[in-house]
């Protein structure tokens, strides 16, 4: 079995507590660490989350770095539910597992040229802004050399907007980091909200985590239930989508989506800043610089993150569901 070398580059968040503990829960890949950049909320509540995502799986041993705390250059814009904090220990119990001292930044670069000394390029599923990122490869331009791909939630094209009618979260919160990693010549492959709200997750769905995925299981479900993402209005039945996780799907049953070739950029500036465009029809000169995902198989992605969930449960004893 091929075995992805991924790092996670998060601001967790629901949709990437998800996306972490599919990755966790997966033989396919090796987690080689989790960076964290704010963005859902602060950079000090983000890294604690990602602390008790790993804890809450069990898997202690995945690091966890701090990485950037602001934007490169535009102000600070945080998520819908910044305000919250993070996790409260009701909805993820506390855990004394802590950051490493490496920043993020200096952790993606020494794995990419690890990565390039060996000859097993790294792939980032980058799930929160791309602050982390645009960072390693302006301070440390080898990078590129020793990453295979990035696999990134971001854009939005007929989708529009989630935070604002033109742009993306991830994208909105820091465009000028997302412009340097589209134009970095590093693969990307890009998951826009066009398809990650083609698959809505239900109180069905909650339950199967909650029945079947122990206390990783229990842990989601009460997330998902605690910061309801359904709007009727916009996607026209009951549920609600789970973005970030659909980029580690990819990695584990590619099959599952289908996507084109095209280019893509963003407007860094602007009243319509974060704003990411894409050449579906060939009417520029600009080269094709990302796959971009354009159909999910919702039935297949839903049942694929209950059953990993269910498990990585599985793997932890009842007796120790309590303790994190």
């Amino acid at each position: 079995m091929n075995r992805w070398r991924v790092i996670i580059d998060t601001d967790p968040g629901v949709d990437d507590a998800a996306a972490i503990l599919l990755a966790l829960a997966s033989p396919e890949i090796e987690l080689l660490g989790i960076s964290v950049v704010a963005g859902n909320v602060g950079l000090e509540a983000s890294v604690r989350n990602a602390c008790k995502l790993v804890a809450v799986a069990r898997r202690p041993d995945v690091p966890v770095y701090a990485g950037a705390a602001r934007p490169l250059v535009r102000d600070q814009v945080f998520g819908k539910y910044a305000n919250v904090g993070a996790f409260s220990d009701a909805l993820v119990p506390a855990t004394d597992v802590r950051p490493r001292q490496l920043s993020a930044v200096q952790f993606i670069a020494d794995k990419a040229r690890e990565a390039t000394a060996n000859g097993h390029k790294i792939t980032i599923c980058a799930i929160g802004p791309l602050t982390n990122i645009a960072l390693a490869l302006l301070l440390h331009p080898d990078v590129v050399a020793g990453v295979e791909q990035i696999v990134a939630m971001g854009g939005a094209f007929s989708a529009l907007g989630h935070r604002t009618a033109w742009s993306e979260y991830n994208v909105h919160a820091d465009p000028h980091a997302a412009d340097i990693v589209w134009n970095s010549g590093v693969p990307l492959v890009l998951f826009p909200l066009d398809v990650t709200m083609q698959a809505l997750f239900s109180e069905d769905d909650f339950r199967g985590f909650e029945a079947r995925g122990g206390l990783p299981g229990k842990c989601l479900a009460r997330l998902l239930r605690a910061y309801d993402r359904s709007d009727i209005a916009r996607y026209g039945r009951p549920g609600g989508p789970i973005h970030d996780a659909m980029t580690v799907a990819w990695l584990v049953r590619p099959e599952l989506f289908q996507g084109q070739m095209t280019a893509i950029g963003v407007t860094v500036d602007g009243p319509t800043a974060g704003h990411t465009w894409a050449d579906f029809y060939g009417r520029t000169d600009h080269a094709a610089n990302a796959m971009v995902m354009k159909t999910a198989n919702e039935a297949g992605f839903r049942q694929l993150l209950v059953e990993r969930i269910a498990n990585l449960g599985a793997n932890i004893t009842p007796a120790g569901e309590n303790a994190a």
